[in-house]
């Protein structure tokens, strides 16, 4: 019986053989119509994708970008200071200020205090040096209408701080636009006079303690999410549908409610004269003397923070304890296995995926939060988020806020890095 012709090479012994090109319907070349057709095909799909890629560039993308722009960027001293800015470029660190320095200086600090930009001068100087902002708006009025040579005599008549070689050291930092200071300054370090890098305060370390802190906190709290979910979980997970259903609507609850008031329940119930003390007191724990501080510590903020995370461990897990089979577990006791031993060899190995992806989530989010330390952190409890908002709100040091911002960005693309090559993301199990 003959195999039926296909149309295409029926198309092509029409147009001159079988050894010809193979061409379509409307004589193109078939290579070309394949062509065209996968480019339409591309751009189709493109097209579809095209709104969620915007969103992801102008939300996510762009700001992160604009963020570690600003956390090496700052032009409020160079700009306006544009002749002693030169005269650094000009001279090594360690140079003692000499009477050059002096005239540009005072030069720039006139033009700055005309310009009324002499504020934007000091406030970027009282980043590097606190307090200083009022030396340079208060010189700025005495030298607006002009100074007289010599002029570090002249200056230093208006105000002996001048010559302090902090003060230039601090100036040298901020003379160009693009520079590290507010990266050192996260860990606690900055220049000196010599312009090596040397710690701030050597028996105050602000920053590097709430990286610590807030890593040991949010470590924390995902092992308490994990103790207490885990269970929860593998009860989902086997029990009848209906009871399981149930639980599962427990679960979610919380979600159905605001962050807001879910915070300040606990503030409720933990505050000394809070629910949780009179509970303790009425059943004879401890008596109305020594209530328990619960509020404003590093206890509230684990509490609060556990509990508004444990639905973020829960789901995880329970994706991945739902397809286990239990017959694996019947038969490993069935071939002599205790019970702990077919847990920990069997059934635990399995639930690997939703613990990582549990605990990569809420880590994540622990090291990021921000209003729930707040209000029942106190000053134990706060999170390098709190000092990022106090920079942003407070004294309006964005450079700095978005070096500490960069640097938690930094730890958490570590902390994925970790997690890929230890579990893999190709295992990761959200749901």
């Amino acid at each position: 019986m003959a195999t039926p012709l296909d149309p295409h090479a029926a198309i092509a012994i029409e147009a001159g053989g079988v050894d010809g090109p193979l061409t379509t319907a409307d004589g193109q070349p078939l290579n070309r119509a394949l062509s065209r057709a996968s480019r339409k095909a591309r751009w189709r799909a493109f097209m579809l994708v095209a709104p969620l890629l915007l969103f992801i560039v102008v939300t996510f993308a762009f700001p992160i970008g604009q963020m570690l722009y600003r956390s090496i960027h700052n032009d409020g001293f160079a700009a306006n200071m544009p002749q002693l800015s030169e005269w650094f470029a000009e001279t090594e660190p360690g140079t003692t200020p000499d009477e050059a320095a002096f005239a540009a200086l005072a030069r720039d600090l006139q033009a700055s205090a005309e310009a009324r930009s002499i504020g934007i001068v000091g406030t970027r100087i009282n980043y590097e040096m606190p307090g200083t902002r009022s030396l340079f708006t208060s010189t700025g009025r005495k030298v607006r209408g002009g100074i007289e040579p010599p002029y570090r005599e002249a200056l230093l008549e208006i105000d002996e701080d001048w010559g302090d070689p902090s003060l230039w050291a601090s100036m040298r930092n901020s003379s160009t636009a693009y520079t590290d200071s507010f990266y050192l300054a996260s860990l606690d370090r900055t220049r000196n006079v010599e312009g090596d890098v040397v710690q701030v305060n050597e028996n105050r370390r602000v920053y590097i303690m709430l990286f610590l802190r807030t890593l040991w906190l949010s470590a924390l709290v995902t092992l308490m999410t994990f103790l207490l979910g885990f269970p929860i979980a593998h009860l989902l997970a086997t029990l009848p549908l209906r009871r399981s259903n149930l639980l599962m609507i427990l679960v979610l609850l919380p979600f159905w409610t605001s962050l807001l008031v879910r915070t300040t329940s606990w503030m409720v119930l933990l505050q000394q004269q809070g629910v949780v003390n009179d509970l303790l007191i009425w059943l004879g724990v401890i008596d109305n003397g020594g209530r328990l501080k619960m509020m404003y510590n590093q206890i509230g903020t684990i509490i609060a923070m556990t509990h508004i995370l444990l639905p973020f461990m829960i789901l995880p897990l329970y994706s991945v304890m739902r397809t286990i089979n239990p017959s694996y577990v019947r038969a490993a006791k069935s071939l002599g296995a205790t019970s702990w031993t077919a847990f920990r060899r069997i059934y635990f190995p399995q639930t690997l995926p939703g613990l990582g992806a549990g605990a990569l989530l809420v880590f994540i989010l622990a090291v990021g939060y921000y209003i729930t330390p707040a209000l029942v952190g106190g000053a134990s409890g706060q999170l390098i988020s709190n000092m990022i908002a106090e920079h942003m709100t407070g004294t309006l040091n964005w450079s700095m806020a978005a070096a500490l911002a960069a640097i938690l960005l930094g730890g958490v693309l570590i902390l994925y890095w970790v997690y890929d090559r230890l579990v893999g993301i190709d295992n990761l199990k959200l749901g």
